[in-house]
Order: C-alpha cells, then structure tokens, then sequence
C-alpha cells in the first residue's frame, strides 16, 4: 500500500467585506460650510466607513457653484456636496450606496438625499424615517436608487 500523502491545509473563505474595509483608499472630496453640525457628523460618518475625507468649508454661495459646477439641480441639493471618482454625492448618502455606486459604474452624475431629511446618516433621529437615496443625470432626470 502506497503512503498516503498529507492534505494541504484548506484556505479559510474570506468573508465579505464590510464598508470600512472596502472603502479603504477611496477619497471623497467635501463641500461644506463650516457651521453645520449635520455636515460634520457625516463626515465622522464616513470616515468610520473606512473613506479619506478631505474637507473643504466653504460660504454658501461657493456651495452653490460647486453645485452648479457639478450638474446637481437646485431641487436635488442637501447642505453639502462630496465629489468621488468623477460622481456627485449630494447631502446623506450612506456609505453602501456610495460603494455599489462604485463598484458598479452607472452612467449617473450622481447620489442625492436632498432637503434635510431626517434619518440618513448624520441626521440622527430617535425614531427610524424611511427615505430614498435618488440617482441623477446632468439633465436632471432622477430615479430611485435605493430605499432605507
């Protein structure tokens, strides 16, 4: 009887990665003023999401062109504008949007939570609120891309 060979040991499966983990490298550039509280805690937020956050306080008039700069329509602003890989993050946008944004490439200038909707991260609320994260076109089309 010929010996047996030993058993390679079998690699353990990766788990999927979590937000943080995939995040890791992915700088997102923030347009903000710099007294809004809601703003600061979503970038804390994205930064514990694994994102370099490079934060830029601006006036509100500066916002406003950055907006307009970037194709966002008037109806579709939030109190602060994030640019990652050549897309538009408008307002709250959690994180697990913003990554299946990117990983998946659509043709949209970008994400939006406009106005200042209570429950999206950074706008803490004690009770949960449903909202939708829309998806936008430069000409202003929008479509629901996700709901929470």
């Amino acid at each position: 009887m010929a010996p047996v060979a030993p058993v390679a040991p079998v690699a353990p499966v990766a788990p999927v990665a979590n937000a943080a983990t995939r995040a890791v490298g992915t700088t997102v550039e923030v347009w903000k003023t710099a007294t809004c509280g809601c703003c600061g805690s979503w970038v804390q937020y994205m930064r514990e999401q694994g994102f370099t956050v490079v934060v830029k306080d601006v006036s509100d008039d500066q916002l406003n062109r950055v907006n307009a700069a970037n194709g966002v329509p008037k109806a579709l602003e939030s109190c602060h504008t994030a640019l990652v890989h050549g897309y538009v993050v408008e307002g709250h946008v959690p994180a697990e949007d913003i990554l299946r944004m990117l990983d998946q490439r659509p043709k949209i200038a970008g994400l939006t939570v406009p106005g200042m909707v209570q429950g999206p991260p950074g706008m803490a609320s004690a009770t949960p609120v449903a909202y939708e994260v829309l998806a936008f076109s430069r000409a202003g089309e929008t479509s629901v891309y996700s709901k929470h």
